[in-house]
């Protein structure tokens, strides 16, 4: 291709890649969300906010505490009896992090509801003083701070009452702040009595991460402070806030003496630091007096405890208490070790993708292949390494990492179009393989295409077929986004289990995976390497299923069939389509051992050619099998490893009642009687067991259903 053409054709080509991804990147989709906050949460990992000794401490409703004190609910008089304590440590600010939106059912009013109780008691109980009063009275003279949650439902309950100033300055922040149609606020009495209330609620990102704390939040059209800010204005007795605004967002929020700097949407990037234990004292410590001195520290009263659900993602990776996000944010406040993502980030990012963009297409274009690479590199690294020097030094969100990615697709389009001709056969192949063949074989097929007979010819080969079992009543109980996951997780360590017993991927059907051995290139040892694969597929499966049933998701078990014999292999796609498979009754044959594993109660079905090929892998027959839709019966074997619990290296007592059964004696049937009574987990006993109580005899049986 001439020069001049190339590069009018590239670079036509190129700007329009360019500017599809900078209108893309503007657009802000979720995919580039997601790479930005996989990019900031990686930051924080590797550079953790850390701890300063700050005036903030989380009073925990942990598991001790309520094995000490009891079961949450407390009553009011215990919450009030904490209050209390904690005023007489001189608490600056006591926030909860808790909604008390129902009465106290442990009060005397409550207890006379609904029950017949003799006069006299209940006249008692009446005179008794109401719990929810007795913690109003506790709340009203301190400094504390009740919570309450925002909803989307309009049905919830109006805005909570007003105890602040608010100064507006600027453009009005209600557009930018999250916006919620209702709350669930505390009992009313409780909320007159506290010093403030404040929103509860933070909107994780769409992976289910907390990367951000609202300062305010518009409910109903009305602008009310989070729980933070309500702690910050609380602990420093002050009465009003400013908001700064300007037509991009709001920029900044003034509390008492704190100037705080916050996202477009008036949300707080919260840096996290590590575990710190001194962050947190149990709450039984504050009631029974052995809690270390709290005077001047704001008390975040919340829980840890997993049975009450306020368990949150956080971008150091782990799982952290709701109350302890509020605490973070607090305590980077205070410290002023805050995350700054400035109003101008955006048009940096955007910029860098244009103009780079712009020279490494050029570059691509018009200098050798290596050095427009070798300055790719560079260019990639040193924005990169720009942006986490930002972060380092300055404590700045600037993503860098994203416009990358685009740069290196500019790039890559640029080179795409300058050695597509020399190119296209090597292309094609790799392209071809790359999805059926081991990674470490498609290097060898490129540099010698001569090996890959496009066509169809007779090899042996060996197959393993796998299949999940109920994975469909798992998709209709399931969201699709969550099976989706968990199969891909599962697919992806299957195929990786294939590769590296370098087998080739034959297809994958929903659920159910076929792996070919010896082809493209033969293997020896095909049959040896296609059970070593399906052992290592059933070894993970099976944990993969035991990781999941610890979290509660029920994930079926994978059954296995291994055969091996003469098929056609090749190219059965036309010069359309290229489709790389096996065809022959080995194939089907492979499937149908699949399938019997639900008729016998096992895992893997190994025919005999694969254990003649494989004398040292212990194995247990399972008798001649006339498959369905075959005429001839297979010999079937169930390799001792992939039994549902290990009897060693092998089962002497299966085979000696295999042999009664296989002679046709009478005392198979007490035989496998006491088998099944010894192991009830054992599915090919029960099969056999089955067969002998319905008066089938021998080891010749049929599969009956696919």
């Amino acid at each position: 291709m001439p020069r001049f053409r190339l590069f009018s054709l590239g670079g036509g080509f190129c700007l329009a890649v360019l500017l599809g991804l900078v209108f893309v990147f503007l657009l802000d989709p979720m995919p580039v969300q997601k790479v930005r906050n996989a990019v900031f949460d990686q930051y924080q990992r590797w550079h953790p906010r850390v701890y300063q000794d700050a005036p903030v401490r989380i009073v925990d409703l942990d598991e001790e505490s309520l094995r000490r004190i009891g079961q949450w609910p407390w009553p009011r008089t215990q919450v009030a009896a904490l209050v209390d304590k904690l005023e007489q440590a001189g608490a600056a600010a006591i926030v909860f992090d808790v909604l008390f939106a129902e009465p106290d059912r442990t009060s005397p009013s409550q207890l006379l509801r609904g029950n017949q109780l003799p006069p006299g008691l209940a006249a008692e109980l009446a005179a008794l003083p109401d719990h929810d009063a007795q913690l109003a009275d506790v709340l009203k003279p301190g400094n504390t701070v009740l919570g309450f949650a925002a909803e989307q439902s309009s049905s919830a309950v109006g805005p909570p009452l007003s105890r602040f100033g608010l100064v507006l300055q600027g453009q009005s922040p209600l557009s930018f702040v999250p916006a919620f149609q209702g709350a669930s606020r505390p009992l009313p009495e409780l909320e007159q009595a506290a010093r403030g209330v404040g929103a509860m609620t933070f909107r994780p990102d769409a992976d289910g991460v907390v990367r951000r704390v609202p300062l305010f939040v518009s409910l109903a059209g009305e602008l009310r402070p989070s729980l933070v800010a309500e702690a910050l204005r609380v602990a420093q007795r002050t009465g009003r806030y400013r908001i700064t605004s300007s037509e991009s967002g709001v920029q900044r929020v003034d509390i008492g003496r704190l100037q705080i700097p916050t996202a477009a949407s008036g949300e707080l990037w919260v840096y996290f630091t590590g575990p710190q234990p001194s962050r947190s004292l149990p709450a039984w410590q504050v009631l029974d007096g052995s809690a270390p001195p709290l005077a001047g520290a704001i008390i975040m009263i919340g829980t840890s405890a997993q049975g009450l659900q306020d368990l949150r993602f956080s971008p150091l990776g782990g799982i952290i208490p709701g109350v302890e996000v509020h605490a973070q944010a607090l305590e980077q406040i205070l410290t002023d070790t805050l995350l700054l993502r400035p109003g101008w980030s955006l048009a940096v990012e955007s910029l860098t993708l244009l103009l780079g963009g712009l020279a490494l297409g050029l570059l691509a274009l018009s200098i050798p292949a290596l050095a427009s690479a070798v300055l790719m590199v560079v260019l990639v690294a040193l924005l990169n390494a720009a942006a986490w020097y930002g972060f380092v030094a300055h404590r700045l969100l600037l993503d860098l990492f994203t416009p990358s990615i685009g740069l290196m697709l500019v790039y890559g389009a640029a080179s795409i179009v300058r050695h597509m001709a020399a190119e296209r056969e090597q292309r094609w192949v790799h392209a071809a393989f790359s999805r059926y063949v081991s990674p470490n074989l498609v290097k060898h097929l490129v540099a010698h295409p001569e090996r890959l007979i496009l066509g169809g010819q007779r090899q042996m080969c060996s197959f393993v077929f796998t299949d999940i079992t109920g994975f469909t009543s798992m998709m209709e109980r399931r969201t699709p986004e969550s099976a989706v996951s968990l199969l891909n997780e599962y697919l992806e360590q299957v195929i990786a289990i294939a590769f590296r017993h370098e087998g080739t991927l034959d297809r994958i059907v929903g659920d159910a995976v076929a792996i070919m051995f010896s082809a493209p290139i033969p293997q020896a040892d095909h049959q040896q390497r296609a059970l070593s694969c399906a052992l290592e597929i059933n070894r993970f499966a099976q944990s993969y299923v035991a990781s999941l049933r610890e979290q509660g998701i029920d994930f079926g078990h994978t059954r296995i069939g291994v055969h091996s014999g003469e098929v056609v292999v090749g190219n059965f796609g036309g010069s359309m389509i290229f489709d790389y498979r096996a065809l022959g009754d080995p194939v089907n044959t492979t499937a149908r051992l699949e399938s019997l594993n639900k008729q016998l109660g096992t895992l893997v079905c190994a025919s005999e050619a694969i254990r003649q090929n494989c004398p040292q892998v212990p194995m247990r027959p399972v008798g001649e099998v006339r498959l369905k839709g075959k005429d001839e019966s297979v010999q079937v074997f169930e390799p001792v490893e992939a039994m549902a619990k290990s009897m060693g290296t092998c089962d002497e007592a299966y085979e000696a009642a295999y042999r009664l059964l296989q002679t046709g004696d009478p005392a198979a049937v007490s035989a496998f009687v006491t088998l099944s009574d010894q192991r009830p987990w054992d599915g090919l006993v029960a099969f056999h067991l089955r067969r002998l109580l319905n008066d089938e005899q021998g080891i010749h049986f049929e599969m009956r259903r696919k």
